[in-house]
């Protein structure tokens, strides 16, 4: 796909801006669809007196959690881990932590992913972790946890359930989690700028940067570790792009094959733990957990699916559209950059200037995706003929098939035709013009907006769940243009 000029120029400018502003010394980001990497700039300096780009290493941070979580899955789908299974089956030292009531169970592996296992929120502490060794990891545990809620009864984000599943990968896979991820997912999908020590970096490893009262103040550059699986991935905005859009792929009609099925990647996209408004106190949407990703629910663009990372010295962002899987990632070298705000604002730019938005074509859904597209071209046929000829019979019969009995009850025909003639003339349309707008959340449901003189002519459907595709709601709604 190609986007305006216009718009890229846009997009670059939110990430400009940051850099002249002082948020950050660096700044990158990309745009992506389906087929790969659209768009990418840069600003500022990466530490060698040139601007980021593409190909520039950043730490990723948290974004690593969506990585974890697809290492875990894969040996889920070989029955070498059990999603269901207490993570004192891979941490023995879990058990000598005193759990908050005498029936709490003992956290899931399934619970962990979701962030459910009722453990404070943590990314000041367990962004210091990364480099200690699993027998430190042990005595941290034996020393005891706080609980802010009973496991598995609500979200919590926590880096230390992730630093716990690090481990059950380990064990599950008989071998280190950064062995594990990098060979069950990173070398298949040939993400080779994406590793997890700084020496491995093919490309330039941008420093991060503390602003300590207007100067920058180098951070250090912390190891492989325990709390690896938490954040501990180095990547490229051409990389994480890449892995994004190979997790947006598995929601389209030709999922893309990879270590991890579609149907396991889809898995990661669900909405399996509600997130507390007090959370993302800043977000219009409501928001869930999935395993590893963040998923939004915008009223205009559908699903979104993100992760944010943040570690000592950088910032970095990842965000898709599930209908469309166009997707934007960026990346800042300093603490606390936030550069999912620009990022965020520049996915809303891209879809925003979509033409109108598609019925959802996804696996499992085309008859129902036809079924739509075919009522859709019956209620014009109808809405035509009540329009042409408000007193031929042969328009309510058309109607008795295209829609459910229902339709009749709720409003007589005979209103509906008066109610059409009505919305018709106060918005000029033309009923044999082409839609100039179409949207759709769920693929039984569409709306599309005719043109008119004063104008536009929004008309809706809503499919009933029966195969034949029987119309079940049908809205005709004028908007006049406004003067």
């Amino acid at each position: 796909m190609s986007l305006p000029d216009d718009l890229l120029a846009e997009v670059d400018a939110l990430f400009h801006d940051r850099v002249a502003a002082r948020t950050a010394p660096s700044s990158v980001w990309g745009v992506f669809d389906r087929d790969g990497l659209i768009a990418s700039g840069g600003h500022g300096d990466r530490g060698d007196g040139r601007a980021p780009d593409a190909d520039t290493v950043y730490r990723i941070a948290s974004c690593t959690k969506s990585v974890t979580a697809a290492t875990l899955l894969t040996l889920v789908a070989e029955g070498r881990a059990d999603l269901d299974a207490p993570i004192t089956d891979a941490v023995p030292a879990f058990a000598e932590v005193t759990l908050p009531s005498r029936d709490a169970p003992v956290p899931t592996l399934r619970m962990l992913l979701t962030m459910a296992g009722g453990f404070p929120t943590d990314d000041p502490w367990a962004d210091r972790q990364e480099s200690i060794a699993d027998a430190e990891l042990d005595d941290v545990l034996r020393g005891g946890l706080l609980f802010d809620s009973v496991p598995g009864t609500r979200f919590a984000y926590s880096n230390t359930g992730y630093a716990l599943l690090g481990r059950a990968v380990a064990v599950a896979a008989g071998t280190t989690f950064h062995e594990a991820a990098a060979s069950r997912v990173l070398v298949p999908l040939g993400l080779e700028d994406t590793v997890f020590r700084a020496e491995d970096a093919r490309g330039y490893v941008v420093t991060g940067q503390r602003d300590d009262d207007g100067s920058w103040t180098p951070q250090p550059m912390t190891g492989p570790g325990a709390f690896s699986s938490i954040g501990g991935l180095f990547s490229t905005v051409r990389d994480l792009a890449r892995w994004a859009r190979h997790l947006a792929s598995a929601t389209s009609t030709a999922p893309e094959p990879g270590p991890l099925s579609p149907a396991d990647r889809r898995l990661m996209q669900q909405a399996m733990r509600v997130v507390p408004p007090s959370v993302v106190p800043s977000s219009t949407r409501a928001t869930a957990y999935g395993f590893g990703l963040f998923v939004e629910q915008d009223p205009r663009f559908g699903e979104l699916v993100s992760h944010s990372g943040g570690y000592p010295g950088f910032s970095a962002h990842m965000r898709w559209s599930v209908e469309h899987g166009l997707g934007v990632v960026a990346f800042e070298n300093a603490t606390q950059a936030k550069v999912s705000a620009a990022a965020d604002r520049a996915l809303d730019l891209v879809l925003d200037r979509i033409p109108g938005q598609p019925v959802p074509v996804a696996p499992g859904v085309e008859r129902t995706t036809a079924a739509a597209r075919d009522a859709q071209r019956s209620v014009t046929t109808l809405l035509q003929q009540w329009a042409d000829a408000p007193q031929d019979p042969a328009g309510d019969a058309l109607a008795d098939r295209v829609c459910s009995p229902n339709v009749a009850m709720d409003q007589p025909y005979e209103r509906r035709r008066r109610a059409l003639a009505e919305a018709v003339a106060r918005v000029g349309v033309d009923l044999h013009a082409d839609p100039v707008e179409e949207h759709a959340t769920v693929p039984s449901q569409l709306r599309w907006w005719l043109p008119g003189t004063n104008g536009r002519l929004r008309i809706e459907i809503k499919l009933a769940p029966l195969a034949v595709g029987l119309v079940q709601t049908l809205t005709v709604t004028a908007e006049p243009t406004e003067r």
